[in-house]
Parts: C-alpha cells; structure tokens; sequence
C-alpha cells in the first residue's frame, strides 16, 4: 500500500510516558476526537502504566495535541522524538485500550520505581566500547535485521514476550558485568532494564530517548550504529538524522526487505520474499496478486487502498 503524497513534510511524534493512570479509560474517546478534528493519524495505545503511540500530522496539528497531553496530569512530561516524513506514514487513527503500554506480560515489573541507569545519546559510544560491558539489543529479530549497534547482542526474540525467558537463560553470564540496553525510542528498555535488575544484575543501563535520539543527535562520521533502525509505519526505517531509509516491507508477510533481500529470486512485489515464499501456497499467492493489482490501479487514481495489507 501505498501512502498519499503531500506537498510539505509531515510531522511524526514517537511518544510514551509511564505513570499511574487509573483513569485512561475515560481519555480514550476525547483522544480520538481531538486527533480526528486536527487530521492527526497512527496510534496511541493507553493503559494503567500510561501511554505510547505514534502519530504524524501538520507539524501545527502534532504540536497541538502533544501540548493537550501535556495539560493532563498523569501524562506530563512525555519522551517524544520527532521525525519527518514524506508522505503520510498511516491510514487511520487508532486509540486502543491496553493492560500494557508495551507488553513484557510479567507481573510486578515497575519502570517509575526500577528502570536502570538513563544514559544520553552523547555518552552511549563511550559506554559500549567499554570491553566490561555486553550490549543487548532488545528488539525484536526482524528490527535487529536491518540494523544495529556494532557488537550488540541479538536475542532473537519474535515478541518482547519472548524477552524475559531469554533474559532469565542468560543471567549467569550476565551477572557481574555492565549491561548497556538499547530499542527504538527507549519505551521497551524502562521494562527491559527493570526485568534485568529482578534478577539481580545490578548496573544496568539504557540509551535514552532509543536508537531514534542517537541517529538525532550523533553525527554520522562518530556512529557505532550500523544500518538502517525500522519503524512501525509506512516509512519502514530510518537513517542518521532520522531521513526516510532505503527498507521496503513484504506486503505478504509485513517483513521488513533491505535491497539485498529485494534482490532474492522469491522476491515479487506486493507478493513474496525470501522470508515467506516457502511458506505460502499458489492459492495465497494468486490472492496477493490480485490485492497487488488492485493497490496500483488505487495509486494510478491517486487514491489509498485502504484495507490492502
């Protein structure tokens, strides 16, 4: 699918804030209002620990509603990272109730009280050059495909759900070293690190602000990243200085494609890619194809498909 063009960037905000939010029910319809009136689009997802998402809009209509947030309570003093894009990276507000704003699924872990040590963009490289400190990089595998810190440990998780089995089988050798922790805007380290420091690991680290503050704020020339960082919209991923990345997602299975991957025989357009292509049938095939002509007869009307993925 493709989205619709715009004459000027669009404003994209990637936002969370844990706190005590015994009364997120009640925001969630005035939330969808305000952003519906403002042409606001993404998701928001809020909860009992507070609230995440990702919207993109006018830069005035993005400033407008974090500046609402900011006025409630529980919600002030959001992490936010803004980006551009060039076209409008969603096709519909979402506002969704949820038991967890970024869901571990362990009882008893509390970013506010037990999150490890915040470290700033600017100080990251000194720490994970340290050879004492082993990096983890909490994402999931199909992220960490497209990118990562040199040297960063992958997990290879399929769902943070997977992260504390993972977490608890390495604990021993885990124990007694620095531990530098690091996710794409830095909502998923407030649980990881806390999870780390249950178990005993005692000087446990996070990126703040994720990798998104990093490729924001260190120049190009002193990076230990290396790749593209993906992200949950139709941008698919981004580089230094959070310009748009070179990444396409498989409109069969959503995983994301580097130009090597495009470069694969299984390849087809809107149809197959390495990472599915055994695992479907003509019959899925022949339905991809058809959704595939559909999507370009849409864009050559210069109208969405919406629905098309």
């Amino acid at each position: 699918m493709t989205a619709s063009r715009t004459s000027e960037a669009i404003c994209v905000a990637a936002l969370y804030r844990f706190s005590r939010f015994d009364r997120f029910e009640s925001l969630r319809a005035p939330l969808a209002a305000f952003c519906s009136a403002h042409g606001i689009k993404g998701t928001l997802l809020l909860a009992p620990e507070g609230i995440n998402g990702t919207v993109a809009g006018s830069s005035p209509a993005i400033q407008s509603l974090v500046g609402h947030l900011e006025t409630i309570p529980e919600l002030s003093g959001l992490e936010i990272k803004y980006s551009t894009a060039s076209a409008m990276p969603f096709h519909r507000m979402k506002v969704r109730l949820k038991r967890e704003i970024v869901t571990m699924g362990v009882e008893g872990i509390d970013p506010l009280s037990s999150a490890g040590t915040y470290v700033q963009p600017r100080d990251w490289n000194t720490l994970i050059s340290d050879p004492r400190t082993v990096v983890i990089d909490t994402r999931n595998d199909y992220e960490v495909r497209l990118g990562t810190f040199r040297g960063a440990v992958d997990p290879r998780t399929g769902s943070f759900r997977e992260f504390p089995r993972w977490a608890e089988s390495h604990r021993n050798d885990l124990a007694g070293r620095k531990v530098a922790m690091f996710c794409t805007g830095g909502i998923r380290c407030e649980k990881a690190t806390a999870y780390m420091k249950s178990l005993g690991i005692e000087e446990v680290f996070h990126l703040k602000g994720g990798i998104l503050k990093y490729l924001e704020e260190v120049p190009v020339e002193e990076s230990l990243w290396e790749g593209e960082c993906f992200v949950f919209d139709e941008r698919v991923s981004v580089q230094h200085g959070l310009v748009e990345g070179e990444a396409e997602l498989c409109r069969a299975c959503r995983q994301p494609l580097t130009s090597a991957d495009r470069l694969s025989p299984h390849y087809v357009a809107g149809i197959s890619c390495p990472y599915c292509h055994d695992s479907r049938t003509e019959a899925d095939r022949a339905r991809y194809a058809e959704r595939h002509r559909q999507v370009a007869l849409a864009a050559a009307r210069g109208k969405p498909h919406i629905g098309s993925d």
